[in-house]
């Protein structure tokens, strides 16, 4: 917790059903009840989409079932076990679009109205497109698995709808370095899967996205984008901005703490416009950016395969002895022994 710093804001929040999703995958390898009930989900109740629970603890579930089991390949089997009709609304709009390129481009405007802890967008490259994934916080094995179930899951709508009923991307990154096996991961999704590549994404060739839908259907994508807009013109935005700065200057900071310029660069705004969105919302950059570098150091020194000159530098300190002084004068301790007392 930042006790210098306050609480970031709202605690995001995911749908049981992905936590149920989670432990059917698990089978019989794990108490289900006992976990559910940790989480505060009664077993015997009918699953409710609109039942969630936080961020945290979801993260903190997985974790636990990757203690009595190996998840390698827990979150490819989740991904696999999702339809366009688990995403309610968002899923109908998904597979009513006329194209893939349409379904996707309905998850990046509408995602919002499903869930509050992931963010995304397509970014062209060439002849493919880069199908994104942001999700801020620090990189600590649930929130990894769920990135990954999340691609799956991704992958396996865009077969639902496929005409052939298949689907392959031309490549599957993840931020994340890679597990024991690749296997899983490359037979699941049929392409390169590619690990601590920097970012969480697919690259769909563009010749795939024009394809037509099986399942479109334009007088039902009309009434629903209605439906949509009405519902996403409610959400708040605050939160969606902090938490896509947040992740932009995440992911700037191996070259040192970013300005807002370069910042709001990558977010596709000017300088002035992203000054003025922040001024709106009561958010300043600074602070931002400092609450983001004190997460992301709490979480990588979590994870003992970085060093403490790995953590300072991923975190943008170019010497591990500023790095020292930042995390004490957050925490109130020495990175050492933050790392101790939390891995002990």
């Amino acid at each position: 917790m930042l006790w210098t710093l306050g609480y970031f804001g709202p605690m995001g929040q995911v749908t049981s059903l992905f936590v149920r999703k989670m432990l059917n995958a698990a089978s019989d390898r794990i108490d289900a009840t006992s976990l559910l009930a940790q989480v505060g989900i009664d077993a015997q109740s009918p699953p409710d989409p609109k039942l969630k629970i936080s961020d945290t603890a979801y993260y903190d579930l997985l974790e636990r079932i990757a203690e009595e089991i190996d998840p390698t390949d827990l979150p490819l089997k989740v991904g696999a076990s999702m339809r366009c009709d688990d995403y309610g609304a968002l899923g109908l709009a998904f597979k009513a679009a006329t194209t893939l390129q349409g379904a996707f481009e309905r998850v990046v405007r509408y995602a919002r109205l499903w869930t509050d802890v992931v963010d995304y967008t397509l970014v062209p490259d060439g002849q493919a497109t880069w199908f994104q994934l942001h999700r801020s916080g620090p990189r600590r094995l649930g929130l990894r698995l769920s990135n990954e179930a999340t691609l799956a899951s991704a992958a396996a709508i865009a077969a639902e709808v496929s005409p052939t009923g298949r689907f392959s991307p031309l490549e599957v990154h993840f931020a994340h370095p890679a597990p024991k096996t690749l296997q899983h991961h490359t037979e699941y999704f049929g392409c390169p899967v590619v690990f601590d590549a920097g970012q969480d994404a697919m690259l769909i060739a563009n010749e795939r996205l024009s394809l037509p839908n099986r399942l479109g259907d334009r007088g039902i994508t009309e009434f629903l984008i209605g439906h949509l807009e009405q519902e996403i013109a409610a959400l708040a935005p605050a939160h969606v901005l902090r938490d896509r700065l947040r992740d932009a200057i995440a992911r700037a900071l191996s070259n040192g703490a970013p300005s807002m310029e370069d910042t709001a660069r990558r977010l596709g705004m000017s300088t002035r416009s992203l000054h003025r969105k922040l001024a709106d919302d009561g958010l300043n950059f600074q602070t931002l950016t400092t609450q983001t570098r004190a997460e992301l150091a709490e979480g990588l020194l979590r994870d003992a395969r970085y060093s403490l000159a790995e953590v300072a530098f991923l975190t943008g300190f170019a010497e591990q002895s500023s790095f020292t002084r930042a995390f004490k004068r957050w925490f109130g301790e020495t990175p050492g022994s933050f790392r101790r007392r939390v891995t002990a």
